[in-house]
C-alpha cells in the first residue's frame, strides 16, 4: 500500500484561495453611509392607531415595506402617492347600537355593513355590504401623467372621538401635510353616518385637465323570502335639485344621465344605501341591472346599481360634505332627516301617498302602540276603514234599490219606443223619468269610485311597511311575504311552486262580493237597448275573472295584503246584507219616488245642455232620413 505524502503545492493553493476570499469580502464591505441608508429603508416600523378612549375593535398595525426594492417599485407605479405602499391591508370597526361598519385601509371604503337589529328571511345576519359586493372609488389623474384609483391604494387610519361620536379619518398621504381624506363620523344609535371627502395640499398633484370621477357600485343581496317579489321593490331612486324624486325602471335594465342630483339611493325592498351630497352632483350617470334571470338559480343578488359622478375641484382641492344612510326603509326613521329621503318608501303617488301618510300610517302606529299582534292590527285597521267607507256602501246600495223600484217603468219605455231609430228619444225619456223620480244612475258609481283611492293606497302601504317584516300571524310566518301552506313538486306559470291560503280566502270573499255587487248593479243598469252591448254578460264574466286574478297574482304577494282584502270583502258583504235586510225598505223608497214625481223638478244646467244635445242629434237624424 502506497503511503500518502505531504503535498506542498496543495497547501500553497489553499492559502492563496483563502487570501483571495478575504480580499473579496473586505473590498465589498459597505461604507458607513451605505449601512445608514440601508438601516433606514429596511427597518420595520410599527405604529398603533390612536384610540383616544373610543370603544373600537381596532387592533391592527400599519406596517411599512421592509425592503428598498419594493419602495422603488411603488415609486415607479404610484409616483408621489407611493406612501400608500407602506400601509398594510388592515381594517377598522365603527359600531353603535344599530349599525356596524368595517372600514378597510385598502380604498378607505366600507368593506362590511351589518344591520344589527335585523336578520335575513332564513335568520342569518343581515349585511348590506359584504364579500366585495360594493365598491367606492375616486379615479383621478396626477401631474406626472398617472391615472390612479383610490380603491387600489391604502389609506392610513386614525380613530378619534367627538363627544359621543366616533370619528375615523382615512388619509391617502403624499406627505404629512398633503393627503386625500375620507372622514367617517358615527353617532350613537343612528343609521346616518357623516362622510366627508377632503383634500389638502394636492392642488399641485391633481391633473386638472383630467376629470375626477366618483364611482359607487352595489350588488344588492337577497334578504327576503321571495326573490321575484323582493326584486319588484328593488330600484334606484334619486332626487334632483328641484327636490323632484325620480327612479330607474325596476322591471328591466335601465340607465339615465341626470344633472344636479342631490342624493342617490340604492333601494332594496326594506333596506337602502343612500349617498347624500350637500353640494350635489352636477352630473350623474346612473344604471340599474337585473341580476335575477332564473329564480331557481339566481338566489344571491337581486340587482346591480351604479353611480358615476364627476367631482369638481374648488381652488384645486376636493371638498365634499356628504352623509351615508345605511339602514331600514322605515318611514318614521327616514322622515327625521330633512333631505327628503323618506320618499324611498313607495307609498304611492298623488292622493294615494297622501292617504297613506296622513291616514293609514298614523292609524297603524296608534294601533301598534297597544297591540303586539300585527295580524290583529291589520284586521282592526280593516274594520276602521270599512266603518268609514260604510256610508258610501249605503249610498251605493240605496241608489241600487231606487233603480230597482224604477226598473219596470224604464222597461215600459223600451217597449213603447223600440228600434234603433228611436234610440235617442228612448234615452231622453228614460233620463226624464229618472230625473222626475229623483234617481241618478251615477249615484251608485260615485261611491265606488271614491273607494278606489283607498284600495290603491293600501296596495302600496302593506308591501312597504317594514313593521310587518317577519311578523307571524296564524299560519303565515312573515306578513311581508307569501304564506305557503303547501310546496308543489313543480312550478305553475304565473302562479308559482307553492300554495298560499290567504289569497284563496280572499278570492272566495271577492267572489261573493262580486256576486252581490252584480245583482246590485243589474238593478241600477237601465234595460239593454238595441245595438248596445249587454253589460250584464260582461259583469258576469268579471264575477269569475276577478277571483281568478286574485288567486293567481296574489299567490306571491305579501300575505298582509291578502289578509286585508279577505277581511275587507268579508266585512263589505256583511254590511251589504245588513243594509239590504235591516235598513232599506223598498216600499218606502217606491212611495218616495212617486212623491218626487209629483213635485216640480227644476232641471240643472248639465241636464239642460244634455237634453239640448240629444234634441239636436234627433233633428240631424231626421234630416238625414
Amino acid at each position: 500500500m502506497e503511503e500518502k505524502k505531504f503535498d506542498l503545492n496543495s497547501l500553497i493553493g489553499f492559502v492563496l484561495l483563502g487570501a483571495i476570499m478575504l480580499w473579496w469580502m473586505y473590498s465589498n464591505q459597505p461604507t458607513p453611509e451605505e449601512l445608514k441608508a440601508k438601516a433606514e429603508t429596511e427597518q420595520v416600523q410599527e405604529e398603533i392607531i390612536p384610540s383616544n378612549n373610543v370603544s373600537s375593535n381596532t387592533s391592527e398595525k400599519i406596517v411599512k415595506v421592509t425592503d428598498s426594492l419594493s419602495l422603488v417599485n411603488a415609486q415607479s407605479q404610484l409616483g408621489e402617492f407611493s406612501h400608500s405602499a407602506t400601509v398594510s391591508d388592515a381594517e377598522t370597526i365603527l359600531e353603535n347600537e344599530v349599525l356596524k361598519l368595517v372600514i378597510s385601509n385598502k380604498g378607505g371604503q366600507i368593506k362590511e355593513a351589518l344591520l344589527k337589529n335585523y336578520v335575513t328571511y332564513d335568520s342569518l345576519p343581515l349585511y348590506i355590504v359584504k364579500n366585495n359586493n360594493a365598491s367606492f372609488n375616486i379615479n383621478f389623474g396626477t401631474k406626472d401623467n398617472r391615472t390612479l384609483n383610490t380603491k387600489d391604494l391604502f389609506f392610513e387610519p386614525t380613530l378619534t372621538s367627538n363627544g359621543e361620536n366616533q370619528v375615523l379619518s382615512m388619509k391617502l398621504k403624499v406627505a404629512d401635510d398633503k393627503f386625500l381624506e375620507y372622514r367617517y363620523e358615527m353617532k350613537p344609535d343612528e343609521y346616518m353616518v357623516d362622510f366627508n371627502i377632503h383634500s389638502q395640499g394636492l392642488n399641485s398633484s391633481f391633473n386638472t385637465s383630467q376629470q375626477i370621477n366618483l364611482d359607487w357600485n352595489l350588488k344588492t343581496f337577497k334578504t327576503e323570502k321571495s326573490v321575484s317579489y323582493e326584486n319588484q321593490h328593488t330600484e334606484l331612486y334619486y332626487e334632483k335639485e328641484d327636490e323632484k324624486i325620480d327612479y330607474l325602471s325596476m322591471g328591466k335594465d335601465d340607465d339615465a344621465i341626470e344633472k344636479d342630483v342631490n342624493w342617490i339611493a340604492f333601494k332594496q325592498q326594506f333596506f337602502s344605501s343612500i349617498l347624500i351630497s350637500k353640494e350635489g352632483f352636477n352630473d350623474a350617470n346612473l344604471a340599474s341591472n337585473n341580476l335575477v334571470k332564473d329564480e331557481a338559480i339566481d338566489t344571491t343578488f337581486t340587482k346591480s346599481f351604479h353611480l358615476k359622478a364627476p367631482l369638481v375641484l374648488n381652488n384645486g382641492e376636493l371638498n365634499y360634505d356628504m352623509n351615508w344612510y345605511i339602514g331600514p326603509n322605515d318611514y318614521q326613521i327616514l322622515k327625521k332627516y330633512d333631505r327628503n329621503i323618506k320618499e324611498v318608501v313607495n307609498l304611492g303617488w298623488g292622493i294615494f301617498g297622501f292617504i297613506n301618510r296622513y291616514v293609514f300610517i298614523p292609524v297603524f302606529n296608534f294601533l301598534q302602540g297597544f297591540i303586539g299582534n300585527y295580524g290583529l292590527i291589520i284586521i282592526l285597521l280593516t274594520i276602521v276603514v270599512r266603518i268609514f267607507m260604510s256610508p258610501l256602501v249605503y249610498k251605493s246600495y240605496l241608489s241600487s234599490a231606487k233603480m230597482k223600484v224604477l226598473k219596470p217603468e224604464m222597461e215600459e219605455v223600451n217597449k213603447r219606443l223600440p228600434g234603433k231609430e228611436n234610440a235617442m228619444k228612448r234615452q231622453q225619456e228614460t233620463m226624464a223619468l229618472q230625473s222626475k223620480a229623483g234617481v241618478s244612475p251615477l249615484a251608485g258609481c260615485i261611491p265606488a269610485v271614491l273607494q278606489m283611492p283607498v284600495f290603491f293606497a293600501l296596495f302600496r302601504f302593506f308591501p312597504s311597511n317594514i313593521d310587518l317584516r317577519q311578523k307571524a300571524f296564524l299560519w303565515a310566518t312573515d306578513l311581508s311575504a307569501y304564506d305557503s301552506v303547501y310546496e308543489l313538486p313543480f312550478k305553475i306559470p304565473l302562479y308559482g311552486s307553492h300554495i298560499s291560503l290567504f289569497p284563496i280566502l280572499a278570492s272566495i270573499a271577492i267572489f261573493f262580493y262580486m256576486r252581490m255587487s252584480q245583482s246590485q248593479q243589474m238593478n241600477m243598469q237601465a234595460p239593454t237597448q238595441e245595438g248596445m252591448p249587454d253589460m250584464q254578460k260582461m259583469m258576469k264574466m268579471m264575477m269569475y275573472f276577478s277571483p281568478v286574478m286574485m288567486l293567481v297574482f296574489f299567490n306571491k304577494y305579501a300575505s298582509s295584503l291578502s289578509l286585508y282584502y279577505f277581511v275587507s270583502n268579508l266585512l263589505t258583504v256583511s254590511i251589504m246584507l245588513i243594509i239590504k235586510n235591516y235598513i232599506i225598505d223598498e216600499d218606502k223608497i217606491h212611495a218616495k219616488i212617486q212623491e218626487n214625481k209629483k213635485k216640480p223638478k227644476k232641471e240643472g244646467k248639465f241636464r239642460q245642455r244634455l237634453n239640448e244635445a240629444m234634441k239636436q242629434a234627433q233633428e240631424q237624424q231626421k234630416k238625414k232620413k
